[in-house]
């Protein structure tokens, strides 16, 4: 098993484009991939309920199956295991699943239910860039999420750590935040189908701590970007003044304050807005 720790951005509308021209990216360039992906879960959703997730990737040259666990972390920040191996053909490999520690927990009859959910189908464009001692891929995608009939967008960036110390990725986000509207997003790209084909977004309770706020707050806005529906914006500026109230610092009652402000405004994703978000981030976590 590998340990995957990426930070997850989600980009403003138009500013994918900028990425390529962007100086912390230096010199290196990147040829576009389509990748296209079936996720799979049994119909009653036990992976969901487990938080783990299969797919089966195809790029050009091979195809891959892959297992996940769910990330933890704060802000768009994750770690999680990870399971991926070549396959053969379009059909899962049972017996290779069968083998791995979660699906051993769920176990057999799980495993003969699986059928196919939801699909992805995205261009990639990676940079693996050497920034501030640590080794980075900078993945932008840019495509949609399939689930029946329903469709959302994906338009995010992925901060992969190959080497190095975490916090080189809150950075680099920081460096890009100077130039590209983004803000951080925890909702990965499983959760979002899953969320999709239920028609149905949900964030889950936790305490009031300025920090779970901020999560919620995070988790309401990609409930917003995929639903459309306003009450999630409302929530999400609420959990944000849970957070002013409870905030013990100045600076970071004010980044609170300024994200909930811009959340009154129609176009809120600005530059400012994620240089807030991540600066929220970096005050209540300095470590």
């Amino acid at each position: 098993m590998a340990e995957e720790i990426e930070l997850k951005l989600a980009l403003a509308p138009g500013e994918a484009d900028k990425l390529s021209r962007h100086p912390a990216l230096g010199e290196t360039s990147a040829q576009p991939k389509r990748l296209a992906n079936t996720y799979y879960d049994t119909p009653a959703g036990d992976l969901e309920a487990a938080r783990v997730a299969l797919r089966l990737r195809r790029t050009p040259e091979r195809t891959l199956q892959t297992l996940k666990t769910a990330g933890h972390g704060s802000g768009g920040l994750s770690a999680r295991g990870e399971w991926e191996w070549e396959v053969d053909g379009d059909a899962l490999d049972l017996e290779g699943l069968t083998a791995l520690p979660p699906m051993q927990t769920l176990g057999r009859d799980v495993l003969q239910a699986l059928q196919p959910r939801f699909t992805t189908d995205f261009e990639r464009q990676a940079w693996l860039i050497d920034y501030e001692g640590a080794r980075i891929e900078v993945a932008l995608d840019r495509g949609e999420i399939r689930a029946g009939e329903r469709r959302v967008a994906i338009d995010e960036l992925e901060l992969e750590l190959k080497a190095g110390e975490p916090t080189a990725l809150w950075r680099l986000a920081r460096r890009l935040a100077e130039d590209i509207a983004l803000r951080p997003a925890n909702a990965s790209k499983a959760a979002r189908g899953g969320a999709l084909c239920d028609n149905r977004w949900h964030v889950p309770a936790g305490d009031d701590s300025p920090a779970s706020c901020f999560d919620r707050a995070i988790l309401y806005l990609d409930a917003y970007r995929d639903s459309g529906q306003p009450a999630f914006l409302d929530q999400a500026r609420s959990e944000l003044d849970t957070l002013i109230q409870t905030a013990k610092a100045d600076d970071v009652e004010q980044h609170a304050r300024a994200l909930a402000d811009a959340l009154s405004r129609e176009s809120w994703l600005t530059l400012a807005f994620g240089q807030h978000s991540l600066a929220l981030q970096a005050a209540l976590h300095p470590a």
